[in-house]
């Protein structure tokens, strides 16, 4: 057919020419119905595809608060069903990958069958609520993006309710305080390492959660006694390793004070509150002597800056284990 719809003919020259004979009745109502069923076809692509859709974030990504945020993730080889899922934050000054080396946490993952996460803060830190880190200073919402990351793993890999863990070192003991204080809805367990709570912040759990603190009573940048301490991100004041392990103790409702534990008499010295609300319970882990460190953890500073590691304790299997108590 011509682009004018007539049919072109050969003209008494043998030339083509319009024809001028109009199509028939049969061929109008077939292309009506053709057109028609074309612009059905199109409304319903339209219909079924989002105004806005955007393309899934990449592996190890996750878009949140207008930010693309990394993190490195272990799955123990072979596992079909996790018992659990742990969120392992970085100190100030280093990222996920590190902490996953300082801490040797996958060896804990394939133990007990957990999943682990390595997040990366926001100019390597986080903002933990002292307001002494750009994050905080910016007002990043790193609660919020360790949530959602917390519900899209569980959710990627089946983890129960209830089954969720935290922990870090340093700024990340500092986080994974302030994340348990906000949004133990999806956190049951925490076991901050060298890091406690900013004096003024405040922490008010919707329901109790199990904490095991880990502190060396010589930190020389988080001191155990708490008080003013100086960081990577500036000057702030903190919680003392005790009080922190005291104000879990009166939120989680343990009926008795902290007691010692005779065992650990000596270089690591074990405190706990037992018997507490919905089965949780609360213990100071003090490391006489200890430093700035991940006990017995791949720590490369030099001791005249950090103090001391203590291999009288390894913090990794004492975490893992204590998350994994809770799993019931």
């Amino acid at each position: 057919m011509g682009p004018t719809g007539y049919t072109a003919a050969a003209g008494p020259t043998g030339g083509f020419g319009p024809a001028r004979r109009p199509p028939g009745k049969l061929a109008v109502v077939i292309a009506r119905m053709t057109a028609l069923l074309i612009a059905l076809l199109v409304m319903a692509g339209l219909a079924g595809a989002p105004a806005s859709a955007s393309p899934p974030d990449p592996p190890g990504t996750l878009t949140f608060g207008g930010l693309q945020r990394t993190y490195l993730l272990h799955v123990p080889a072979g596992l079909q069903q996790p018992t659990g899922l742990v969120i392992n934050l970085h100190g100030a000054g280093m990222n996920g990958p590190e902490q996953a080396a300082l801490t040797d946490y996958n060896a804990v993952a394939d133990r007990y069958g957990f999943v682990v996460a390595y997040p990366d803060g926001i100019d390597a830190s986080w903002a933990d609520g002292r307001g002494a880190s750009i994050p905080d200073r910016q007002g990043v919402d790193d609660v919020g993006f360790l949530s959602a990351l917390i519900e899209r793993l569980s959710g990627d890999f089946g983890v129960p309710p209830g089954r969720a863990f935290v922990t870090g070192m340093s700024a990340g003991a500092f986080m994974a305080n302030r994340l348990v204080c906000e949004r133990a809805d999806l956190v049951s367990a925490a076991a901050p390492v060298a890091g406690t709570l900013g004096a003024g912040m405040p922490c008010a759990p919707s329901r109790p959660v199990s904490v095991m603190a880990v502190h060396g009573t010589a930190d020389p940048v988080v001191p155990f006694g708490g008080g003013p301490m100086v960081g990577r991100g500036g000057a702030s004041d903190i919680l003392s390793a005790p009080a922190l392990a005291e104000r879990w103790r009166e939120m989680n409702r343990c009926p008795g004070p902290l007691v010692d534990d005779p065992a650990t008499a000596g270089e690591v010295e074990e405190m706990t509150a037992a018997g507490c609300a919905d089965g949780t319970e609360v213990v100071l882990v003090r490391i006489n002597g200890g430093g700035h460190t991940w006990p017995a953890g791949r720590f490369s500073l030099p001791a005249d800056i950090v103090g001391p590691t203590s291999y009288a304790v390894n913090a990794s299997g004492a975490t893992g284990q204590f998350f994994a108590a809770q799993l019931g």
